[in-house]
C-alpha cells in the first residue's frame, strides 16, 4: 500500500493504491486526508473486494497504516519498510 499527492482544480488531494505481489492495481481510493480515518477507509474498502484478508500487508512507515490496521485487520502481518514498498511505488509511475 502506498499513498502519492495530487492537485485536482488545487487542491491536494491523496491518491491511496494498493498492490498485490504482482504488481496489479488492486484498489485506488482519492481523499483529501492522510489520516488513520483514511487508511482505516481504505482497508475496510478492500475487505469488501477481495472477500478475504491478505497474509502479509507491506506499507511505508506512516504511522496511519499501523493504527488502521491494528483496528481494521488485526490478525495480518505488518511490514513497515520503505525498500519493502517498492511496487506500491513503482506503481505509481502511470498515474
Amino acid at each position: 500500500m502506498d499513498e502519492v499527492v495530487l492537485k485536482i482544480n488545487g487542491v491536494t488531494h491523496w491518491l491511496w493504491r494498493a498492490v498485490d505481489q504482482a504488481g496489479m492495481v488492486l484498489d485506488v481510493l482519492v481523499q483529501t486526508r492522510r489520516d488513520q480515518q483514511a487508511a482505516k477507509r481504505l482497508l475496510r474498502k478492500l475487505l469488501t473486494r477481495q472477500m478475504r484478508p491478505p497474509r502479509v500487508m507491506i506499507t511505508d512507515k506512516l504511522a496511519s497504516y499501523r493504527t488502521a490496521k491494528r483496528e481494521v485487520m488485526p490478525s495480518v502481518e505488518h511490514r513497515q519498510h520503505q525498500g519493502l514498498n517498492n511496487r506500491a511505488e513503482s506503481s505509481h509511475q502511470p498515474t
